[in-house]
């Protein structure tokens, strides 16, 4: 496998080669759990889970570790307006995003850490930041000292004057340099903290990953991915934390990042308030209707949001469940193949997303496969086709459902069940067969009127539930 992905600290794309063939090492950051997370804390997840798919197909061991942030001044925040202990919202909101990442199709990660699990872990690597002179404590805080590391700033490649106006947020008195970031800060009676050789406190942000990483991975991974917005401070403050702690500069090899959802003319973001979360979301949708609008435009770039993003994914799905059904129903669904290596898979949909993760491309392939069973007259040939489509969409995390499922939808309270509707369209050919055409048209309309589509084929007629 030729793997190119497009590295963030060279800015460019490079040829993929892990540090050991046996064990490639990935690390993606996760949401900080105080709410629920909106679609654009999908499009990260989605992402490194396509990546993740595309990695085990070749490499014997592939551990990937995606975090949570369960300690945050914004959990203690929300904590505190609801009226609930802060773990348990925390915990709340750590199951909720997992359940909405499971319905967009995303693996299992190998590891799933929490930072309040690795508290040992962040005062050790905070210890040692201390003992190298890379870090000091002052007034109950602990910072790492900027002007320490000398390579500080070329992840980000922002000038003196942009991590100056990016320190400011945050200027301290105890602060011997206005571009210092906290590692360590105290915590009253009524928050969560530990002891620590600096007092009853709590971690920073920044220091976690890093403690986590070391801990599951090591000193020194394959890739480390997240959303474009962590680039700077989060990831360069990581960057300078692990290099220097570990007295190496071979932390992360390859750096990823996606680029944002827009909703309108602004990025989507909790904090501008212009957030559609995955959980509203997936009252409305299937979950891997909003899979396939995320995968729809190439990572890197910005996917603006919309409902016609969405309408355009679900007739685009449904294409592609069309053609699996025109195949004949194997029974099979994509999770058939994913035990399956790289050079099982089509190669339209592993040329592409070895270009890159280029998605749309991937998703191209996949129609073409389609296409191909729609114009075949031969159903050995159609059932390989089908095979092939549906190990094409185990790599993007598509077609997991049984065709017939799928087409038949749940069953709402408040329509026609699958047995009503097979009474209506045996009392419809019935009337077909006495020539009552009027009889039968009058029921195909009353179908219709309940959401259920009828298709006539050689084979009998089929139905679905409008989506």
């Amino acid at each position: 496998m030729k793997l190119s992905l497009y590295n963030t600290a060279n800015r460019q794309k490079e040829l993929f080669t892990p540090i050991d063939p046996n064990r490639v090492t990935m690390y993606v950051c996760g949401p900080t759990v105080y709410n629920y997370v909106h679609i654009g804390n999908g499009r990260p997840a989605v992402v490194f889970d396509v990546l993740f798919r595309l990695l085990r197909s070749e490499y014997p061991e592939v551990l990937y570790a995606r975090n949570v942030t369960d300690i945050d001044d914004k959990i203690n925040a929300a904590a505190m307006a609801n009226g609930e202990p802060i773990k348990d919202l925390a915990d709340r909101f750590t199951d909720a995003y997992n359940a909405d990442i499971q319905s967009l199709g995303v693996l299992e990660a190998t590891v799933v850490p929490r930072a309040t699990h690795h508290i040992t872990e962040i005062v050790d690597m905070i210890e040692a930041l201390i003992e190298r002179g890379h870090a000091y404590a002052a007034d109950g805080h602990v910072l790492f000292s900027v002007p320490s590391d000398a390579h500080y700033g070329e992840l980000s490649r922002r000038t003196i004057e942009e991590l100056l106006e990016g320190a400011r947020v945050d200027v301290a008195p105890y602060k011997r340099d206005a571009k210092d970031f906290v590692l360590w800060k105290p915590s009253p009676d009524d928050l969560p903290g530990w002891d620590s050789p600096w007092g009853y406190g709590r971690p920073g942000w920044h220091i976690e990953c890093s403690a986590m990483i070391k801990k599951h991975l090591g000193e020194h991974i394959d890739i480390h991915g997240g959303g474009s917005d962590l680039v700077f401070p989060h990831h360069e403050n990581e960057l300078a934390q692990s290099t220097c702690a570990n007295d190496s500069r071979d932390y992360v090899n390859y750096w990823v990042h996606n680029g944002m959802l827009t909703l309108g003319q602004e990025k989507m973001s909790k904090s501008v308030g212009n957030v559609v979360t995955i959980h509203e979301l997936r009252e409305q949708y299937d979950g891997e209707v909003l899979r396939y609008a995320l995968l729809s435009g190439q990572y890197r770039s910005p996917l603006a949001w919309s409902a016609e993003l969405l309408q355009q994914a679900q007739t685009s799905l449904e294409r592609l469940y069309q053609a699996l059904r025109n195949a004949g129903n194997t029974g099979k669904t994509a999770a058939d193949f994913a035990d399956k290596t790289f050079t099982d898979f089509p190669g339209g949909v592993t040329d592409a997303l070895c270009d890159d993760l280029n998605s749309p491309v991937a998703l191209s392939a996949l129609h073409e496969l389609a296409g191909r069973i729609n114009r075949s007259e031969l159903e050995s040939e159609k059932l390989n086709l089908a095979e092939q489509l549906l190990a094409g969409g185990w790599l993007l995390g598509l077609l997991n459902h049984n065709v017939e499922t799928y087409f038949s939808g749940s069953e709402a309270t408040d329509g026609l069940s699958d047995e009503a509707i097979n009474r209506l369209i045996q009392a419809r050919d019935d009337a077909k067969a006495n020539r009552d055409f009027s009889g039968a048209d009058a029921i195909r309309a009353e179908l219709l009127d309940a959401g259920i589509v009828l298709e006539d084929t050689r084979e009998g007629t089929r139905w679905r539930r409008e989506r």
